[in-house]
């Protein structure tokens, strides 16, 4: 709760736990230790996470983790009593009661910048600023998606253990608000089947999608950054700090305005605020697709 009484905003809480977690004074990255990796679809990483945000959030708060992998989001955090008996349409944008977090973790490239920084996969799942998740009795909710974007190292020379050096939670809006487009990706769709000479193949027809990576910005990145559509959350919370403001620019007209938040105390003394239009970097596309490589060899035969 605010000092005010009213609920707080749960991703500035969700922000300032594991910006402690991870980081010490002046965002210096801590060092963590993870369990082994036991598949391709387990995350121990996520696991950590959903730990701090189920043992630090305030009273009243609790974090689901997602039952299974393959399933989106990875984490919800909620205070059930304000979701219990609260109409639907409330709770799609209540960040106070409900919010879905989904993370991304990134590496380095041998350079020293974040790897997939002009644009990261999504695999099947579009990043958006509401998602769909169901309610104990199966019925679809739709609430606020928010996306934890961190760049994780190992460190040399050890088992197990890494650090983060850089660390944005966003309002999912800054990737993309476009609900609709959202559910048409991830409903229901129809397979092609009986394929091939004998009729046992089938095409899953199953996209895979690149959208924006902010640690890609430079004023992002070895740095531990909230993004948030609101721009007074330092009223209610008086560590955080207010320290630029993010523009996106809509296809047909207009701009989206996102302001970012640090901990006060990773605030250099004299910072200009920034402000940045379209910051994350974004290669040249095509509407075609590459062809499969191609094996050549050194024949040559007759035509």
């Amino acid at each position: 709760m605010s000092p005010q009484g009213s609920p707080s905003d749960l991703l500035a809480e969700t922000f300032i736990l594991l910006r402690g977690a991870f980081f010490g004074e002046n965002a210096t990255p801590r060092t963590y230790r993870l369990r082994d990796k036991r598949n391709t679809q387990d995350d121990p990483l996520d696991e950590r996470i959903n730990e701090l945000l189920s043992n630090g959030l305030p009273g009243g708060t609790i974090c689901v983790r997602a039952p299974g992998p393959l399933i989106t989001p990875d984490l919800v955090i909620m205070r059930p009593t304000l979701c219990n008996g609260v109409p639907r349409a409330a709770l799609a944008s209540d960040v106070t009661s409900i919010a879905a977090v989904e993370v991304k973790k990134l590496e380095r490239t041998s350079g020293g910048g974040v790897a997939r920084s002009s644009g990261m996969d999504y695999n099947t799942t579009p990043p958006c600023g509401k998602v769909r998740v169901y309610d104990h009795g199966g019925r679809e909710l739709d609430i606020r998606g928010f996306y934890l974007f961190v760049c994780q190292e190992a460190l040399g020379g050890s088992t197990g253990r890494y650090r983060l050096s850089a660390l944005v939670l966003c309002d999912g809006n800054v990737l993309n608000a476009d609900f609709g487009y959202y559910l048409s990706i991830v409903g229901e769709r129809t397979k092609e089947i009986g394929l091939g000479t004998y009729g046992d193949g089938a095409n899953r027809t199953r996209p895979m999608l690149i959208f924006a990576n902010p640690l890609g910005a430079a004023e992002l990145d070895h740095r531990a950054t909230l993004i948030h559509s609101r721009d007074d959350l330092e009223q209610q919370f008086r560590r955080l700090r207010r320290v630029g403001i993010i523009r996106r620019t809509v296809l047909g007209g207009g701009q989206q305005a996102f302001y970012c938040y640090r901990l006060r105390g990773d605030v250099s003394t004299g910072h200009q605020d920034f402000a940045l239009v379209d910051p994350f970097p974004s290669p040249t596309r095509q509407v075609g697709t590459q062809p499969r490589g191609r094996f050549r060899l050194q024949v040559r035969p007759a035509d």
